[in-house]
C-alpha cells in the first residue's frame, strides 16, 4: 500500500502545476468532481504555434481526465472578425490531432449579456459615461495613485438605461459613450477602477448582422460565458493574472450572491509560449501579410500554425516541444533550436528517404553501357521497416551534388576526385578518373568508373570505401523547385528589438520590421533533380532528402513541376553561426 501511495506522489510531483490543481480540484469534487475546459480564440487572425500551447492544455487536459473541451469564439469586435479565420482555427485544431465537444460563440450570449448589463445599470453597478477615452484613460489614474470619479458616475439609473438602449439602436456613433461597471476608482487593482463593460460598433458582426451596436467588452463577456456553458477550468496565459479577481466578480453578480462554492468556472493561469527569432503578435503578423513580406498566412516562414504545416512540421512534433517545455508561472524566451530539434527527431522516424541533387553536376559512368537502365531499391525509412521500400534507376549518366567533386582536394576531403573510390548510395562504388570543363575553366562533368562487383545487398560488395554520395539519374529524374527557408528575423527577439527601433526612430512598426527582417529567409532554387518516386507524393507528404534536410511536397505542385519546402536542416547549423 505504501509504494502505491509513493508510486502516486511521485506521478503527482511530474505533473505540470496546472495539472496538479486539475487534480486537486477532481479529487475534492469541485464542481461535481467533473472536468469541463474552453479554447476561447478570437476569430481576427490565423491561429500560431503560441496558441498550439493553451490548445493542447485545453484540450489535452479535458481529454486526460475525462472532461470535455468546447470550442468558443470570442467574436466581441466585428470590425476585426471574418468567417474565413473561424474555418482557418477550425482547420487548424483538427490537424493538431484534437475535436473540439461543442462550438459556441460569445455571439451566441449577447441577448444574456445585454440582460445582465440592464440588470446592473437597474442595479447601480453599471452608468454610462460620455468621456473620451483619453479622458478616461487620465481620470483612472496610476498603478501608485488612485483614479478619480467620472462626472457621470452618479448620473440616474434611467437617463443611464435610457443611453444604453440608444447605445444598441444605432443613435449613438462610435466613440460617443461607454457603460462602466461601478466598481472603486481608487482600487489598487487598475481593472476594477470602473471598467468599460459595453462600446458601440457599427460594422457589421459576421454572424448576427446589424442586429447589435453595443457589443460586450472582453472581460465581461468572458467570465459569463464560462459560467453559461458550465466551464469549470478557465485557463488562459499570465497577461491576466490581474484580470482573474474581476472575472471572479462579474461571475459573482452574474448570480446575484447565490452560493457558487463549488460550482463555478475557476481561472488558472500559465506562461506563454515564446520562441527567439519569432513575433507571434498577430497585429504584426497581419503587416506582414498585407505588405507583402511573406507571401502569405501560411507562408513556410511564418509562426502561424498552417504557416508551418505548409513548411513540413508534423503535428507530434509540436505536441513533443511543449511537452519538452512545460508550463510554468513565469515569461521565458524559448530557443527555436528546441523547436526544430523535436522535428527532426520525430521527422526522422516518419519522413521517406528519398535522392534529391540541389546543386547538379553531371557524373559519367564511362564504362557502363549506354542506354542501359537498371532499376535497384531504396528503403523508404530505415528506422521503419514497415515503409517498405522504392525502386530507383541507375544510368550511364547521373547527377550529384557539385560540392560533392573536387578536383584538387586536400586529404580530409573523401568523396569524389580523381583516383578517390566512393560508394553511391544504394548502387555502386565508383572510381573518379577525371572531369571535363569548359573554356571558362568551370567544371561540367565529372568521369568515373564502376565496379561491377560492389553493387549494394550483393556478397562482393563488402568493400570499404570513406563515403556514400546520393544521386539521381540524369534520364529518369524529374526537375523540380526547392525552396530553402530560414528564419525570418535576424534578431534572437524580434518582439524587443521592433519596440526598441520603434522608440529610437519614432517610426511605424512596417518601418521597423524592414530593418531586423532576414533578407536570406528564402532562397528559390530552381535547378534541382529529384527522383521520379518523390513527384509522385501527395501534398505535405515528409521527406528526407538524403545527406540534405528534411523536405515536404508543396501544394504549389503540379504535375512534371514539383515544389518542395525545406522543413529544417539535418543539423542545426545555427548554433555554429551564433558561436562565431
Amino acid at each position: 500500500m505504501s509504494e502505491i501511495n509513493e508510486t502516486e506522489k511521485s506521478e503527482k510531483k511530474s505533473l505540470s502545476f496546472i495539472e496538479q490543481i486539475i487534480v486537486n480540484d477532481l479529487e475534492e469534487g469541485k464542481n461535481g468532481g467533473r472536468i469541463q475546459t474552453r479554447f476561447p480564440p478570437e476569430p481576427n487572425g490565423y491561429l500560431h504555434i503560441g496558441h498550439a500551447k493553451a490548445i493542447h492544455m485545453d484540450f489535452g487536459m479535458a481529454q486526460k481526465y475525462n472532461g470535455i473541451c468546447n470550442l468558443r469564439f470570442d467574436d466581441t469586435n466585428p470590425s476585426k472578425e471574418e468567417t474565413e479565420y473561424v474555418e482557418s482555427i477550425m482547420e487548424d485544431i483538427k490537424w493538431l490531432g484534437f475535436q473540439w465537444e461543442n462550438v459556441y460563440y460569445a455571439s451566441d450570449y449577447f441577448q444574456q449579456l445585454w440582460d445582465f448589463a440592464v440588470k446592473l445599470i437597474k442595479e447601480g453597478k453599471a452608468y454610462i459615461d460620455e468621456q473620451t477615452s483619453e479622458q478616461i484613460a487620465q481620470q483612472k489614474g496610476t498603478p501608485t495613485q488612485p483614479g478619480t470619479d467620472s462626472p457621470y458616475r452618479n448620473r440616474p439609473i434611467e437617463e443611464s438605461l435610457e443611453l444604453f438602449y440608444k447605445m444598441n439602436s444605432g443613435e449613438i456613433p462610435e466613440g460617443a459613450m461607454v457603460l462602466r461597471a461601478k466598481i472603486d476608482m481608487g482600487h489598487s487593482n487598475m481593472h476594477f477602477r470602473d471598467p468599460i463593460i459595453y462600446r458601440v460598433v457599427m460594422t457589421p458582426h459576421h454572424r448576427t448582422g446589424s442586429t447589435w451596436k453595443a457589443y460586450p467588452m472582453y472581460d465581461f463577456a468572458h467570465g459569463q460565458s464560462d459560467f453559461f456553458e458550465g466551464v469549470t477550468h478557465s485557463l488562459c496565459t499570465l497577461e491576466f493574472v490581474p484580470h482573474r479577481p474581476l472575472y471572479d466578480l462579474f461571475v459573482d453578480w452574474v448570480k446575484n450572491g447565490e452560493e457558487l462554492d463549488d460550482n463555478r468556472p475557476r481561472q488558472y493561469e500559465f506562461n506563454k509560449l515564446n520562441l527567439s527569432y519569432t513575433l507571434m503578435s498577430k497585429r504584426n503578423l497581419l503587416t506582414l501579410v498585407k505588405e507583402k513580406l511573406v507571401r502569405g498566412w501560411d507562408d513556410p516562414r511564418m509562426p502561424t500554425l498552417c504557416g508551418i504545416r505548409r513548411r513540413g512540421y508534423s503535428p507530434q512534433s509540436i505536441s513533443n516541444f511543449i511537452d519538452k517545455i512545460g508550463y510554468t508561472k513565469y515569461d521565458a524566451l524559448n530557443d527555436i533550436s528546441l523547436l526544430e530539434s523535436a522535428v527532426r527527431e520525430d521527422l526522422n522516424s516518419r519522413a521517406t528517404r528519398v535522392s534529391a541533387v540541389i546543386n547538379p553536376v553531371k557524373l559519367i559512368v564511362t564504362n557502363y553501357p549506354e542506354g542501359q537502365t537498371e532499376e535497384l531499391y531504396a528503403i523508404n525509412n530505415p528506422e521503419a521497416p514497415e515503409s517498405g521500400m522504392h525502386t530507383i534507376e541507375f544510368s550511364r549518366e547521373l547527377w550529384i551534388e557539385r560540392d560533392d567533386f573536387m578536383e584538387d582536394a586536400p586529404k580530409s576531403f573523401y568523396r569524389l576526385t580523381p583516383g578517390r573510390e566512393v560508394r553511391l548510395k544504394n548502387a555502386y562504388i565508383v572510381l573518379c578518373t577525371g572531369c571535363n570543363k569548359d573554356a571558362e575553366g568551370n567544371v561540367t562533368e565529372v568521369l568515373c568508373e564502376y565496379i561491377p562487383e560492389t553493387k549494394t545487398g550483393e556478397k562482393e560488395a563488402n568493400r570499404k570505401v570513406k563515403s556514400t554520395l546520393h544521386w539521381v539519374s540524369c534520364k529518369h529524374s524529374v526537375k523540380a523547385e526547392v525552396r530553402l527557408y530560414d528564419r525570418l528575423w535576424k534578431v534572437e527577439n524580434p518582439r524587443d528589438e521592433l519596440a526598441a527601433i520603434r522608440e529610437e526612430k519614432q517610426c511605424d512598426a512596417l518601418t521597423a520590421m524592414k530593418e531586423i527582417i532576414n533578407p536570406d529567409s528564402l532562397n528559390i532554387l530552381t535547378n534541382c533533380y529529384v527522383e521520379k518516386f518523390a513527384t509522385e507524393l501527395a501534398p505535405f507528404e515528409y521527406l528526407q532528402f538524403q545527406r540534405i534536410g528534411y523536405f515536404n511536397v508543396d501544394p504549389d505542385s503540379k504535375p512534371g513541376a514539383p515544389v518542395f519546402n525545406r522543413t529544417v536542416s539535418l543539423k542545426d547549423t545555427w548554433s555554429k553561426i551564433k558561436g562565431k
